[in-house]
């Protein structure tokens, strides 16, 4: 019985110890890690709790992160509640297993600490690690501060672990920006933790002798594609599942949560989208532009994945400018953001004029004058019914300003 851990109704902790606290009240049972700046942390304190006492499970330091992905996998199939945390090139050398989990239909939860791919080497925050493995049949859950990293952690395995889901959870938050910044955060006491994530309850497990089945097994084209329709499937209708989560933490926490969150935007002409600790500047930027006569406001998604379409072109269904807010190289062509916003809206008869900007690569501060300048270059093309600026343009740029369109 592991022993009762005290909790103040208000605790001071960076993203990192929320997380790590989330993952010590679920009770999981295994946690395979190798440790990677900024994910560190996580699994140094759950570890720790661990030690103390404070966990009934086993902690598997492995000698990589292919090996800790593959390690929760083995766990998972074999019938217990699995977790483990990562970033950047760890997630990157996970991106072959983190298939074979979604495939598996594995509900490991994942806690991801967004920072920058190399090369240049860097341990900062950016999303290419978020983009990377967006597409990996995962359900991809988004925070903004170290509260929200706390909470949606701990709806991430009641989510996954749903009959009608059966999937793996990532929940991503910026590295360092969120993961190393103390803020307050007002925890479920274990208790009540515990009862609203519930015991794991395992399906199809391996070391169930009296019913043998087989996980990742070869099958070409005989049935290949029918297990990746059905994945998707049950990928794009886990939203059923993802609001009642959210709705049941509501009632416990008056803590809203929804597929798209939305800021001044009943009457907004101009719009910036973005994902992250972004969010919070964005809306300080739209209060401070609305003083000065633009009607400005923010959408972001709390579920990257599955991604809600519907919804994101109902949140800017009335704007007539939206700026895509990008945080990775975008390779060759607009961002990943940009594009998926830009198909949401074309698909729902919605043609706001679509600008993509590049921004905080490696850890770049963006201030809230930078996010100023993006509603002004809104603004002029709202006005004037077209794009007057370049479609593209990366922000915060030293030497010769960049773009593109």
């Amino acid at each position: 019985m592991a022993k009762k851990y005290e909790l103040n109704e208000v605790e001071v902790w960076d993203g990192n110890m929320a997380a790590a606290h989330a993952l010590r009240q679920a009770q999981v049972d295994i946690v395979a890690a190798y440790p990677i700046t900024p994910s560190t942390p996580i699994v140094q304190n759950y570890s720790k709790f661990l030690a103390d006492g404070y966990v009934d499970g086993e902690f598997i330091m492995v000698e990589s992160e292919h090996s800790a992905m593959s390690g929760c996998v083995a766990a998972s199939a074999a019938g217990v509640r699995a977790a483990t945390a990562t970033s950047s090139q760890g997630f990157a050398l996970m991106v072959e297993v983190l298939y074979q989990a979604s495939g598996m239909r594995l509900p490991i939860v994942l806690a991801v600490v967004n920072r920058a791919l190399a090369a240049p080497l860097n341990v900062n925050g950016d999303h290419s690690d978020m983009y990377l493995g967006r597409d990996a049949g995962w359900i991809n859950l988004c925070s903004y501060n170290p509260q929200e990293a706390y909470d949606l952690t701990l709806m991430a395995f009641k989510i996954g672990e749903d009959l009608n889901v059966r999937l793996p959870v990532m929940v991503h938050q910026d590295g360092f920006i969120c993961s190393h910044t103390a803020q307050n955060v007002r925890p479920l006491q274990d208790e009540e933790a515990a009862e609203f994530v519930g015991e794991y309850k395992p399906v199809n497990t391996m070391l169930d002798v009296a019913n043998p089945v087989t996980h990742g097994v070869q099958t070409e084209e005989d049935w290949h594609f029918e297990h990746k329709a059905r994945q998707h499937h049950d990928l794009m209708n886990s939203f059923d599942t993802i609001k009642k989560v959210f709705n049941e933490f509501k009632e416990r926490t008056g803590r809203e949560y929804d597929l798209v969150y939305t800021y001044k935007m009943d009457d907004a002409d101009v719009a910036i989208f973005a994902l992250g600790t972004t969010v919070e500047s964005a809306r300080i930027a739209a209060d401070q532009m609305r003083e000065k006569g633009i009607k400005a406001g923010v959408v972001s998604l709390r579920v990257l994945r599955p991604f809600p379409f519907k919804e994101v072109a109902e949140a800017l269904s009335n704007v007539k400018a939206v700026a895509a807010m990008d945080r990775s190289a975008p390779g060759g062509t607009f961002g990943a953001l940009f594009n998926e916003i830009s198909a949401a809206l074309m698909a729902h008869g919605k043609a706001p004029i679509m600008l993509n900007y590049i921004y905080g690569l490696g850890g770049r501060d963006t201030t809230i004058n930078m996010l100023k300048e993006v509603y002004e270059d809104l603004d002029k093309c709202a006005k004037a019914g077209e794009a007057v600026v370049p479609l593209q343009q990366f922000l915060g740029l030293r030497g010769p300003k960049l773009s593109f369109y």
